[in-house]
């Protein structure tokens, strides 16, 4: 029986729990009309907090690259969806767009500190 590395396992859980709490809270924004509970936001931005810093040396690169592509990718979406959901008249933006936002506030901290780490990491070398 192979023995599993546990090292990411808390960075795991909060990364999940982070996207299913920001998909939830997305969808229900679209259904009530109203902005994202502040509470919900905190919430996000710890979980990226503790995304960020249990993220394991060997594989900062990759999730640096991965992360900083979808912070890129869900800012140009929000910004897209908006854009043509005002030309078109499609829903499809009211519904991403506050879930695209709310994985920004979960991916933002978490690569800012990964980032701020890797740099530390680097100075003291």
């Amino acid at each position: 029986m192979p023995i599993r590395s546990r090292e990411n396992l808390i960075a795991a859980w909060a990364f999940l729990i982070g996207i299913v709490i920001a998909i939830i809270a997305g969808v229900f924004t679209q259904f009530y009309r109203q902005s994202i509970n502040p509470v919900v936001i905190a919430v996000l931005a710890v979980l990226g907090i503790v995304v960020g810093y249990f993220v394991a040396e060997k594989s900062v690169q990759t999730f640096l690259i991965a992360s900083v592509s979808l912070v890129i990718v869900s800012f140009a979406g929000i910004q897209g969806l908006v854009l043509s959901a005002a030309i078109i008249g499609i829903d499809v933006g009211r519904i991403m767009s506050p879930i695209l936002g709310a994985l920004l506030v979960l991916f933002v901290p978490a690569t800012i500190i990964v980032a701020l780490k890797t740099v530390f990491s680097i100075a003291k070398s």
